[in-house]
């Protein structure tokens, strides 16, 4: 698939823009604050109807404008689909095929999508919670209704934790309601590992060559899914990972009311890089942490083509300069003439040159896109 043409009206910095893109590969280059990363953004915002920079509507949206609208047409083996996101204080609004589409759910996965950006280079010893938002944007991406059980899980995660709180100041607290949410609650957290555990299964195979051939066969890569609980294991069906989960929430129930916070469930949960037998993100060079997240990105893009039947479109946020030649080679030659790459750069120099000759090139200045001539 492919992004054939984008047009961002009130969308951060560009009041309205609209352009035509290559199949092959898109460079736009410009200073920094200039808006090249907005528009990334407005793509990844497109197919996955949120952001990976901000969860403030308000920051997507042109200062003094009440909306903000993104279009895109999306050439598929099936046709062209146009897509449309309506971006306003009181949500969103989603159509595809001039269709509105009532759940996000419907909407998301028309157009798949795998970013890369400077932040993406430290995902192995960044925070916990960085991980976790990395798995939930790709699973969310080949399995929609993920999105939903993830959403109605933090509703109800919300809820318990009020009500922990609440049961920590009583000297008698009464356990009634906190059993019935934890039972609910207990329902999306087992359906959610469940996918996250299939997710990593599917990751660790095509990451482990894909490092493999990048470290030129000197290190091996294995990830390793973290539970909060020892309950709870990869090894585990859904009905045993639930029966886990019940077992855990039952041992821990007067440790969270004294603490008045929920303290298992996927909300807790990690990711582990092993390389060679060793925990690089405690022990691993810089070499090693960004070969990792090179890896991980690669073998996003072949994962979902193997689960959707298409290769996703490759968004790379001034992310060349930040790699050296092997590493920038595998990534720019990996894909050419397979995927749709559209890249920010501020310097020309910083991309291999043989890609440049087949690039179409834009300039960024100030929210305005001009299609240079060769």
């Amino acid at each position: 698939m492919y992004l054939e043409a984008l047009n961002v009206h009130y969308f951060r910095n560009y009041e309205n823009t609209s352009i035509e893109l290559s199949k092959s590969i898109n460079v736009f280059i410009g200073e920094n604050a200039q808006g090249k990363t907005n528009l990334l953004e407005a793509i990844f915002v497109l197919a996955m109807a949120k952001s990976h920079r901000t969860s403030l509507v308000k920051e997507l949206i042109q200062w003094g404008q009440e909306y903000a609208r993104i279009e895109g047409r999306v050439k598929k083996k099936s046709g062209t689909i146009p897509l449309e996101l309506i971006i306003s204080h009181k949500g969103k609004k989603a159509k595809s095929n001039h269709i509105e589409r009532k759940k996000l759910s419907q909407y998301v996965g028309l157009c798949n999508v795998v970013l890369f950006a400077p932040e993406d280079l430290r995902i192995v010893k960044d925070s916990p919670s960085h991980r976790r938002r990395f798995i939930d944007m790709e699973i969310g991406q080949i399995q929609p209704v993920y999105m939903h059980e993830l959403s109605e899980f933090q509703k109800f995660l919300q809820q318990r934790n009020a009500l922990l709180k609440k049961l920590s100041r009583e000297s008698k607290p009464s356990t009634t309601v906190l059993g019935i949410l934890t039972e609910q609650m207990i329902e999306l957290a087992a359906n959610i590992v469940y996918r996250r555990f299939h997710f990593i299964r599917l990751l660790r195979e095509w990451a482990r060559p894909i490092h493999k051939s990048i470290s030129n066969g000197r290190e091996v890569l294995d990830i390793h899914y973290v539970s909060s609980t020892n309950e709870v294991s990869e090894d585990l069906d859904l009905s045993r990972i639930k029966r886990g989960y019940e077992k855990a929430f039952e041992y821990n129930q007067k440790k969270e009311i004294d603490r008045g916070t929920t303290l298992i469930g996927p909300h807790r949960d990690d990711l582990q890089f092993i390389v060679n037998d060793k925990n690089i993100q405690t022990f691993g060079s810089q070499g090693q942490q960004r070969t990792t997240a090179l890896s991980l990105k690669l073998a996003e893009i072949e994962l979902i083509h193997n689960e959707v039947g298409e290769y996703p479109i490759l968004l790379l946020d001034d992310v060349l300069s930040e790699l050296d030649d092997q590493r920038q080679t595998k990534l720019l030659s990996t894909f050419k003439e397979r995927v749709q790459t559209i890249v920010t750069t501020t310097n020309v120099s910083a991309i291999d040159h043989d890609m440049i000759k087949f690039a179409r090139s834009f300039d960024v200045r100030k929210g305005q896109i001009d299609l240079e001539q060769k």
